[in-house]
């Protein structure tokens, strides 16, 4: 299983043959725009965790140029649906047995409405098994006791958490959700994008660091190998 990060909570996984992209927000991100051209990713799905923008804007472009599948809470595949994309529908506690692997749609804390104020519904978090390696793919949350109901289901092998603050957790809530879903190796996302997530990230290194975990902060187009 191979990881991309393109910024914001943007990601890209490749899992048994098949290319998944995650809440893809490039082209508005100044960090990502210049880096990363949409015109040449690769999706057979793409997975959206909630309405934002700041998770939602390529969506459309992607899918069009791929044929993609929007997986996501059924208020959001429909909207999608109804503007003529293949969607699959899901909502919480959910799974299915997708080609990639098993994906479940869990809790997360947030607000979800598209930018035209269209209803986004509740807005949420993947859990990904495939190829023997299991993600958390936590979007944009709160620190939530529902996240303790995760490691009682599934062994993770990496934890993708929010450690922007301000909007969702912040470093020092990002190492408790660490404990609660029992996964010491983290990747962060939804930080440094704008000035209210900004963070130092020396100093979250170590606090990760000092608590016994794994922080890893990629460069924007870096990857890693599960």
């Amino acid at each position: 299983m191979k990881i991309t990060f393109y910024g914001q909570n943007s990601l890209a996984i490749e899992v048994s043959g098949k290319h998944i992209i995650i809440d893809p927000f490039i082209t508005g991100n100044p960090l990502s725009k210049d880096k990363v051209d949409i015109n040449a990713l690769q999706a057979d799905y793409i997975l959206l965790t909630h309405a934002h923008m700041d998770h939602v804007l390529d969506a459309e472009a992607i899918a069009r140029n791929t044929g993609a599948v929007i997986v996501s809470n059924y208020e959001i595949a429909m909207h999608y649906q109804e503007k003529g994309f293949k969607v699959h529908p899901m909502n919480h506690g959910g799974g299915w047995q997708f080609d990639f692997g098993h994906l479940k749609y869990v809790a997360a804390i947030h607000s979800s409405t598209f930018d035209d104020g269209t209803d986004g519904g509740f807005p949420g978090g993947f859990v990904i098994e495939g190829e023997h390696k299991n993600i958390y793919i936590a979007g944009d949350t709160a620190l939530s006791m529902d996240m303790k109901l995760i490691p009682m289901r599934t062994k993770l092998d990496l934890a993708v958490l929010p450690i922007g603050d301000n909007f969702t957790m912040g470093v020092d809530d990002a190492i408790i959700a660490s404990d609660f879903v029992e996964c010491d190796k983290v990747l962060g996302v939804h930080y440094n994008t704008f000035g209210y997530i900004e963070i130092d990230s020396d100093a979250a290194k170590k606090k990760f660091y000092d608590a016994g975990k794994d922080l890893m902060l990629l460069d924007i187009g870096a990857s890693i190998e599960l």
